[in-house]
C-alpha cells in the first residue's frame, strides 16, 4: 500500500512532468555531448526528492509504491535516459535491497542518506561470466574472524564512479541443499582493495556512467552482511530485479511516447512534393502501429505494477511487461527514424538519440531471452503444480 495519497501523488507527478519537459528536455544535447549530467540538474533532482522517491517515508523518502513509480518512469523515459539513471539505483535495485532485506542498523546507517541523494548507491551484481542469471556468480566472500574478505570482478556497474556505497553480491559457498550460497554486502567506496575503472564508452545513454569494479582482498565487518544471512543475496537480487523490470517497462513506454511525438510533429510539417508526409497513408500506418504499441505497453506496465503491489504476481508479470515494452520501444524508435528519413540518421535529431538509448533496455536487468525463460518456465511449472 502506498504511503502517498492519489491527490498528493498527482502533485508530485505534475511537478516531475513539468521539470522533465521544461528543465531537462532543453538540456538533452548538452548531456549527450558532455557525457555528464549538469550539476544544477542533479541538485534540482535532489531538491525534489527524486533520489528517494521509492524509499519509505520513515527513512526520509517519498514512499511511492511501484504503481506510482511506473507513472514517474514514463515521465523519465520521455527525456535522456541518463537523467533517470542518476537516481535510479538509489530508488531501485540498490536501495530496495536495503529496504527489503537490510537489518535495522543497516537501514538507519544508510537509507536516509540514500533517500536525500547524499549517498549514491550502486548495485554490484553483473560479472563478465554472470549477467542476467546471478546463479553464475564468481565473486567470492570468505569469512575471516569478524570480517569478510571479498575478491572478484564486476562489470557494467551503473554510477560506480559516483557511488558512495556498493551493494555487492558474492558467493560464500557453492550452491547446496541449504540455498544458493549467494550473500550481499555493503561495501563503502574507498574501502582498500576496491577499485573502480574509468567509465565505459557506450553506444547510447551518454551521461549514464557504467564501469568495471574490482575487489581485491576487500575487507568488510560482519555487520556489512545484508540481513545478517549468507543466503539473502540471491533472493534480494531476484526481488530487486523483478521490481526493476516493471520500472524499466514504464521507462520504455515514456521513450516510445517521445519518439512518437517527435514523429507526428515531423510528419505534420515536413513536405514531400508539396504535401505533408503525414498525409501519406503509409506514414499514417507507421504512426498507427507506434500508437498501438505504446498504448498496449502502457496498459501492460500499469497492470504489472498493480499485480506487484498487491502481491498477486511478482515474477511472471514483471518479465512479461519488460519483454513486451522494451521490444516495443525498439520497434517504435526504428520506425521513428524511418519516418524522419535521412534526417533521422543525423546526430542533432532527437529520434537518433532515442534509437541508440533504448537499445540497452532489452539488455539490462535481464535480457529479453532471460525474460522469455522466466515466463515460459514459470507457466510450465505452474501447470505441473496444478496437475499434482
Amino acid at each position: 500500500m502506498s504511503e502517498v495519497s492519489q491527490e498528493d501523488f498527482d502533485q508530485v507527478h505534475a511537478q516531475v512532468r513539468q521539470w522533465i519537459r521544461t528543465r531537462v528536455v532543453p538540456r538533452e544535447r548538452e548531456i549527450a555531448d558532455t557525457d555528464a549530467i549538469p550539476e544544477d540538474i542533479r541538485q534540482q533532482a535532489k531538491d525534489m526528492g527524486l533520489f528517494g522517491y521509492a524509499i519509505p517515508q520513515e527513512w526520509g523518502g517519498l514512499g511511492l509504491d511501484l504503481a506510482q513509480d511506473v507513472e514517474l518512469a514514463m515521465e523519465f523515459g520521455y527525456t535522456s535516459l541518463a537523467v533517470r539513471s542518476m537516481f535510479g539505483t538509489n530508488n531501485g535495485i540498490a536501495g530496495q535491497v536495503l529496504v527489503n532485506f537490510g537489518t535495522d542498523e543497516q537501514k538507519s546507517t544508510w537509507l536516509e542518506k540514500i533517500a536525500t541523494g547524499d549517498v549514491v548507491a550502486s548495485f554490484a551484481l553483473t560479472e563478465p561470466g554472470a549477467g542476467s542469471n546471478p546463479a553464475g556468480l564468481r565473486t567470492k566472500a570468505v569469512r575471516d574472524g569478524d570480517e569478510w574478505v571479498i575478491d572478484g570482478e564486476k562489470c557494467f556497474i551503473t554510477n560506480a564512479q559516483l557511488a558512495d556505497l556498493f551493494v555487492t553480491f558474492a558467493r560464500t559457498r557453492p550452491a547446496d541443499a541449504n540455498g544458493p550460497g549467494i550473500a550481499v554486502f555493503l561495501v563503502p567506496a574507498g574501502t582498500p582493495g576496491l577499485d573502480v575503472a574509468r567509465h565505459d564508452e557506450k553506444m547510447g545513454q551518454q551521461g549514464a556512467w557504467t564501469s568495471n569494479v574490482s575487489f581485491s582482498g576487500v575487507r568488510v565487518p560482519a555487520a556489512a552482511l545484508v540481513g545478517g544471512d549468507e543466503d539473502t543475496g540471491y533472493r534480494a537480487a531476484m526481488t530487486s530485479l523483478a521490481r526493476g523490470r516493471v520500472h524499466i517497462s514504464g521507462l520504455a513506454v515514456g521513450s516510445a511516447q517521445r519518439a512518437l511525438d517527435e514523429s507526428v510533429r515531423h510528419a505534420a510539417v515536413t513536405t514531400q512534393g508539396g504535401t505533408p508526409i503525414g498525409d501519406f497513408q503509409l506514414v499514417q500506418a507507421h504512426l498507427a502501429d507506434m500508437q498501438t504499441g505504446i498504448m498496449a505497453g502502457r496498459a501492460l506496465a500499469r497492470d504489472a505494477a498493480a499485480k506487484y503491489v498487491s502481491g498477486e504476481d511478482r515474477r511472471i508479470a514483471p518479465s512479461v511487461a519488460k519483454l513486451f515494452c522494451t521490444e516495443m520501444v525498439g520497434r517504435v524508435a526504428d520506425t521513428a527514424v524511418q519516418i524522419h528519413g535521412g534526417s533521422g540518421y543525423m546526430r542533432e535529431m532527437t529520434v537518433e538519440r532515442i534509437y541508440r538509448d533504448v537499445r540497452l533496455l532489452r539488455l539490462y536487468e535481464g535480457t529479453s531471452e532471460i525474460q522469455r525463460l522466466i515466463i515460459g518456465g514459470g507457466l510450465v511449472r505452474q501447470a505441473k503444480k496444478d496437475l499434482t
